[in-house]
């Protein structure tokens, strides 16, 4: 009878510290959007790059916006491991956002990057940035042409290009499976350029 009571107190105790862990990881990446969001509005405002946190070895480079699927979620700087789980990241030997060339950006595939799995082509992707010499903004409007799953070794899709796409890069499959062998690939072509 005591071990049982010992046994159930153990359990207890382990549910409890798995779900006060998992209360700080949502509480710890709710926190984190929230100051990405307001460091991209900084950046907006004062026409400077503005880290979320005093640490924080990246900044918003811009906002990713896809109307059909209510999808809207703040760039940051540099597609490196860390930078990832804060949210899309650009990777830095591409393009930058508003400015032509072939812009790449990455993120998880069981986050950020979920809903990309129901582009389909036609669809309307929207990147907002900073005009780096005038600091204005910038809206510019692409067009989904393919959607792909290609092998890690595929490179094509990072390439420049003579013409001014978008490209969204993922891991494959899409959700919580353990392994992920497989790209995702979402290309994008613009069609228009704003400055509201």
């Amino acid at each position: 009878m005591k071990a049982l009571r010992l046994a159930g107190a153990l359990a207890l105790l382990a549910g409890s510290c798995l779900s006060g862990r998992a209360l700080y990881l949502k509480g710890k990446a709710w926190l984190a959007s929230v100051l990405v969001r307001m460091a991209w509005e900084e950046t907006l405002r004062t026409g400077r790059d503005a880290p979320p946190w005093p640490w924080a070895d990246t900044h918003p480079v811009g906002r990713l916006v896809i109307p059909r699927l209510d999808y809207d979620e703040v760039i940051l700087e540099g597609a490196s491991p860390r930078n990832l789980a804060f949210g899309p990241a650009r990777l830095m030997s591409n393009a930058e956002p508003g400015e032509p060339g072939n812009l790449v950006l990455a993120g998880h595939r069981t986050s950020w990057f979920r809903p990309i799995e129901d582009l389909t082509a036609g669809d309307t992707v929207v990147v907002e940035s900073r005009h780096r010499a005038t600091g204005r903004r910038v809206r510019r409007s692409y067009q989904v042409e393919l959607t792909r799953v290609i092998e890690p070794q595929n490179v094509s899709f990072l390439r420049p290009t003579g013409r001014d796409v978008l490209t969204l890069l993922t891991c494959y499959p899409f959700g919580l499976s353990p392994a992920s062998p497989q790209r995702y690939v979402v290309r994008a072509a613009a069609t228009g350029t704003e400055y509201p």
